[in-house]
């Protein structure tokens, strides 16, 4: 479930408080059967928790494991300056900040937990799914475009002061079912792999290294289960009903929060020109490459059959098998050899896929010595320069 028109509204919340005003209700996006309801405010998020529940978080305020949260907020920092130390944040630390923020929403901060991303709350995404009387709720903001990143790629900074970035998916995850605690760290398991599995069906590429992104560089998350709940479940893991909820839930809502923030969809990753770039390669560096060859050096004219012919399917598709094949060739999954091989049988069928009027002699652009990359290239400028391809 998407709100995307919800207004905003003020609201102080009593946790003596049972009923909901008039007021409340405007800002009201969504309300479990179980009672946790989830308000837009401003630039925060708030998910009023009735009491009995269990939260585990990664927040610096009351984050890991406790009992006695009745708050979990998700906010909006719209960070201006160039320095990423904590210091420049008010109160001087992270920590401080949050509670200061949960301070400002009118919340006790002694009751809260809270989770800071850079994405616009108008773009929040809920999805639900319920088995049996148990509910599953995930609250998901999320943008990739400028920290999405990819497990084990070159650090940003050896952590010192309390230095920190912000880009992040923030996931809140509402369980209807009493659960352990051992069995709430495996429910944050399976939604982090849930919100992997969503990236990799996007091809989002990691920022910091030539791979497909995991996630982001500050991804934070929070858990909640009923400990009143009747139904008690110790496996949130993939063989279990639950972790399968949890898993479309998180799937579901981190691609339409990713559409929303980022316009990362599936539409928009059918195009060579963003498959290629994760490995650098843009407009100008095709078009340094295409100045270099026979024919009419006219860069828009050459930009603008190039970007055409990028959206052709055939030609993604190509592109997608020789960038896989990039791929299990660095995972060593491939002998390097044999993949070039492959790839130059995907690159020689290029012209009559594209069905081009103008056919290059491969043996003049093919070159054994240089990198598949390159070759694809170099043969894709020629036919976007000289080709003249079909819709081109």
């Amino acid at each position: 479930m998407t709100e995307e028109n919800m207004p905003q509204v003020s609201v102080q919340y009593d946790q003596q408080r049972n009923q909901v005003t008039e007021e409340e209700k405007k800002g009201l996006l969504y309300e479990t059967s179980s009672g946790e309801r989830v308000f837009r405010q401003d630039t925060s998020i708030i998910v009023h928790l009735p009491e009995g529940r269990s939260t585990l978080t990664s927040s610096w305020l009351n984050g890991g494991y406790r009992e006695n949260i009745r708050y979990i907020f998700n906010h909006q920092v719209k960070n201006s300056a160039d320095s990423h130390d904590s210091s420049s944040l008010r109160g001087g630390s992270i920590t401080a900040f949050v509670s200061y923020i949960s301070e400002q929403l009118g919340l006790d901060p002694a009751l809260s937990t809270g989770l800071l991303t850079a994405a616009n709350m108008d773009h929040v995404c809920i999805s639900n799914r319920c088995h049996r009387d148990v509910e599953v709720t995930a609250i998901i903001t999320g943008g990739v475009e400028v920290n999405g990143g990819r497990a084990g790629d070159p650090a940003s900074y050896h952590q010192e002061n309390g230095k920190y970035i912000f880009g992040t998916i923030n996931t809140i995850l509402l369980i209807g079912a009493n659960l352990p605690p051992y069995a709430m760290v495996k429910a944050v398991i399976t939604a982090t792999e849930a919100k992997t599995v969503a990236l990799q069906q996007l091809m989002a590429p990691s920022r910091y290294s030539e791979g497909i992104a995991t996630g982001s560089g500050t991804d934070m998350i929070a858990i909640v289960a009923d400990r009143t709940s009747p139904y008690i479940l110790t496996d949130a893991g993939k063989h279990s009903k639950l972790g399968e909820m949890i898993g479309r839930c998180v799937i579901e809502a981190t691609q339409k929060a990713l559409a929303n923030q980022s316009e990362l969809t599936p539409q928009s990753q059918c195009d060579m020109l963003v498959r290629l770039e994760r490995f650098g390669i843009n407009e100008e560096y095709y078009w340094k490459k295409a100045s270099e060859m026979e024919g009419e050096n006219r860069k828009a004219r050459f930009l603008a059959s190039l970007r055409t012919m990028s959206k052709n399917p055939l030609l993604v598709g190509s592109a997608t098998a020789v960038l896989h094949i990039v791929d299990e060739i660095s995972w060593n999954l491939l002998p390097e050899k044999a993949g070039k091989r492959a790839a130059f049988i995907i690159m020689r069928g290029l012209p009559e896929a594209l069905s081009a009027v103008n056919v290059p002699q491969m043996s003049d652009l093919l070159r054994e010595k240089e990198s598949i990359l390159d070759n694809w290239v170099r043969i894709t400028a020629w036919l976007a320069k000289n080709g003249m391809c079909a819709n081109t």
